[in-house]
């Protein structure tokens, strides 16, 4: 597979799980907003804009449709829904030929619907922009998941998603990460997950920050963890290596990265998670940072170039390369 096609996919799943977790985010602090009238509509967004890593504007006190326009709608930074799936569509455009029909046109339309989306929002509220973005991020997961081959092109697209997808959710535990184990504020995070549902099925009803935290991290069957998604990026890394069964461990810096992250995770001793939470979450975000890099430095710009001599002109000369992975 070429290297930029790679590249496309990769960010592909990235774009699209960041639109999808941005709106889900989005969706439930704005709910808070409107139906709590205690709540500081200001600190709350600020908090918001801080997960998800967008500069808070100076001097403006912040309100529902303020942080809406920022999160949602801007184009003044490359972390809105509206930029994630302009750059999503943007790179399915460029690899048309490693992706299926269904896809392209599914990204196509979610981008053209994007301004009839807004002004729905404007007219009838935030939600009916984050139902439009949460339905199209899944249909176009269930086209990929029904019309791409298992090939590495489907692998390095499921390995954005599942790196984007741990980010995501350890931003999320972040802006909770001081709160109070009592704070009813942990069920915004199974919300903002889209784990409520799942979570009370599991342990039966009962709400306990430790278990919110427990199941948000470690739990091995819910699709949207931290630890299925390391299991789930794992999993495509071993695939995409050319020469697996190394006799001395991983050889490839990413693998090595989600290795520690994972095993750090998996053999935490019972009951002392929510100790050094804080520490715990800033570690896993520096290893999807690291693995991002390295993943980029491995597949996608390992040869971008070849210098050679020309010998009867005596002149040095380069000649620029497609890398194939």
């Amino acid at each position: 597979m070429l290297a930029r096609n790679a590249e496309s996919l990769y960010w592909i799943g990235r774009y699209v799980e960041r639109a999808d977790d941005t709106a889900r985010i989005l969706d439930v602090a704005v709910h808070q907003l409107l139906e709590d009238a205690t709540v500081d509509a200001d600190r709350t967004s600020r908090v918001l804009l801080e997960v998800l890593g967008i500069e808070p504007p100076d001097g403006l006190r912040l309100d529902v449709w303020s942080v809406t326009d920022l999160v949602a709608f801007s184009h003044e930074h490359g972390v809105s829904i509206s930029e994630s799936i302009a750059k999503a569509r943007e790179n399915a455009r460029g690899a048309r030929e490693v992706t299926s029909s269904e896809m392209w046109e599914c990204l196509n339309t979610t981008y053209n619907g994007l301004a009839a989306a807004e002004q729905a929002a404007r007219g009838l509220g935030p939600h009916e922009f984050f139902a439009y973005v949460k339905d199209r991020a899944a249909m176009f997961t269930g086209l990929t998941d029904s019309t791409l081959s298992r090939d590495d092109g489907y692998r390095f697209l499921l390995l954005g998603r599942s790196i984007e997808r741990i980010d995501m959710m350890v931003r999320l535990l972040l802006s909770r990460a001081g709160d109070r184990t009592s704070s009813p504020a942990w069920v915004t995070v199974l919300r903002s997950a889209g784990a409520h549902d799942t979570y009370l099925r599991t342990h039966r009803g009962a709400l306990d920050a430790a278990r919110v935290a427990e199941f948000i991290l470690l739990d091995r069957l819910f699709p949207r963890s931290v630890f299925h998604a390391l299991l789930v990026a794992e999993a495509c890394l071993t695939e995409l290596d050319q020469r697996p069964g190394s006799r001395v461990g991983a050889r490839h810096e990413a693998q090595r990265v989600l290795g520690r992250a994972r095993s750090e995770l998996e053999f935490l001793p019972p009951g002392v998670l929510l100790e050094n939470l804080q520490t715990r979450l800033l570690a896993l975000q520096k290893a999807c940072r690291d693995v991002g890099e390295a993943v980029s430095r491995q597949y996608f710009h390992a040869a971008p170039w070849v210098a050679w001599t020309d010998v009867r002109r005596g002149t040095d000369a380069t000649v620029t390369v497609e890398g194939e992975l």
